[in-house]
């Protein structure tokens, strides 16, 4: 590991696409436009899972009465940091030694800051926002900021944490090496409240959940294979950490926002537990102004597996 290499990279500009399909019905009326990546990606996260016609779900893959487009979850931010490249982008980074079959994913952060078109391109640019020598292992933080790519405005912000291990010890124990290129702040310091949760809602994943999720962009085999799960010390594969971070958010939006995708500002969750596709999953929150703290765990085991907070932009109502 040389560290200096690591965050003097430059990383290239990456750009993508999500788009729509026209549809011509029949009998006529007008065509309609469907965004197959964005319907995709929001079954992927449970959305109408429970209820084929949830009237405050349907509107994420279907142009219910009329709508003209079908809405965007904000975690489809999340989707964006794996158009960098081969993974996260960071196979060619120089002076980064670690075993990718090691890699876990630590937190996600995530910034809204203007409602997602339901077709669009979009330009990432990338940097290393943080890199972190934990002994046995590193800790690395990558920065994604995406715009418009006609416009040049920008749409959102991911700050991805993952922890290398068996990547650390590459600097003197006593003042262990630590670089991060913004102040500290308070994103990461979420305690989950003692009290009696306000809301509780329950959702269950199906057996296929993974392979669905995973047709939005992150193939790692670890979701799919089950002899890498078993390499990795699992039974068989497990739930994408971003998938399980989909549900939790999903929730909060359908519990305090009246299903309202466009009243989220900011999403942090801290990954505790892998998920096995088929469990239950029981998200419990806490409004605290416009902040709802959560903590969402796994039924059948009675295990927390994820926990963090959604900033909305006004004060919730449990509507």
């Amino acid at each position: 590991m040389d560290p200096d290499l690591v965050i003097s990279h430059k990383f290239p500009e990456t750009s993508f696409s999500y788009t729509e399909r026209l549809v011509l019905p029949r009998p006529l009326p007008p065509p309609t436009a469907i965004s197959r990546d964005v319907a995709l990606y929001a079954l992927g996260v449970g959305a109408c899972g429970g209820d084929a016609v949830d009237e405050k779900e349907l509107k994420y893959a279907y142009h219910r009465d009329g709508q003209e487009y079908i809405q965007v979850l904000p975690t489809f931010a999340s989707l964006f940091p794996f158009k960098n490249g081969n993974g996260l982008g960071l196979v060619d980074v120089p002076g980064l030694q670690y075993d990718p079959s090691l890699l876990l994913h630590g937190q996600q952060y995530m910034e809204i800051y203007r409602p997602f078109p339901s077709n669009s391109s979009i330009l990432n640019k990338v940097a290393i926002a943080g890199l972190h020598d934990k002994g046995k292992a590193t800790i690395l933080e990558l920065e994604t900021t995406s715009y418009l790519k006609d416009s040049g405005e920008i749409l959102c912000m991911n700050r991805s944490t993952v922890y290398l291990r068996g990547a650390g010890g590459f600097s003197d124990s006593s003042r262990p090496y630590s670089y991060a290129s913004y102040p500290a702040n308070q994103v990461d310091r979420v305690s989950v409240p003692k009290s009696k949760p306000s809301i509780v809602y329950e959702d269950h994943t199906q057996v296929s959940q993974a392979l669905l999720y995973r047709l939005s962009g992150d193939y790692n085999p670890l979701h799919s294979d089950p002899m890498v799960a078993r390499v990795a010390g699992f039974t068989r594969p497990i739930l994408h950490g971003l998938c399980t971070l989909g549900f939790a958010v999903r929730s909060i939006i359908k519990s305090f926002c009246n299903g309202d995708p466009t009243a989220v500002k900011s999403i942090f969750g801290r990954f505790l537990l892998h998920v096995y596709p088929g469990e239950t999953l029981v998200t419990e929150m806490w409004p605290e102004g416009p902040r709802v703290i959560y903590q969402t765990k796994v039924k059948e085991r009675n295990r927390a597996v994820l926990s963090g907070y959604v900033l909305l932009k006004h004060i919730p109502s449990s509507l």
